[in-house]
């Protein structure tokens, strides 16, 4: 997917959005939400993009720590959908 598609999904508002789909051409699907942190517009201009998955939600909200995080290569993107 390209920057624009994913970054209309993300939307422009809150850091931690509604849990997401993530569907991929190579692996697996994820569930997690997308994060902006301090390195956001970086990895953007490379399509790079930090998500949270499902399992660690819950402690990302209280600690904010990034190390929670994994960052997706956007090109390896095939579908995205909020979840629930």
């Amino acid at each position: 997917m390209t920057i624009e598609q994913i970054e209309k999904f993300i939307g422009g508002g809150e850091d931690v959005k509604q849990q997401a789909n993530i569907f991929f051409k190579t692996r697996g699907t994820v569930e997690g939400v997308f994060i902006k942190t301090a390195d956001y517009s970086e990895l953007k201009k490379k399509n790079f993009w930090r998500i949270v998955s499902v399992k660690h939600i819950a402690e990302f909200r209280k600690s904010n720590d990034i190390n929670l995080s994994r960052i997706f290569n956007g090109a390896e993107f095939t579908k995205l959908s909020q979840k629930g």
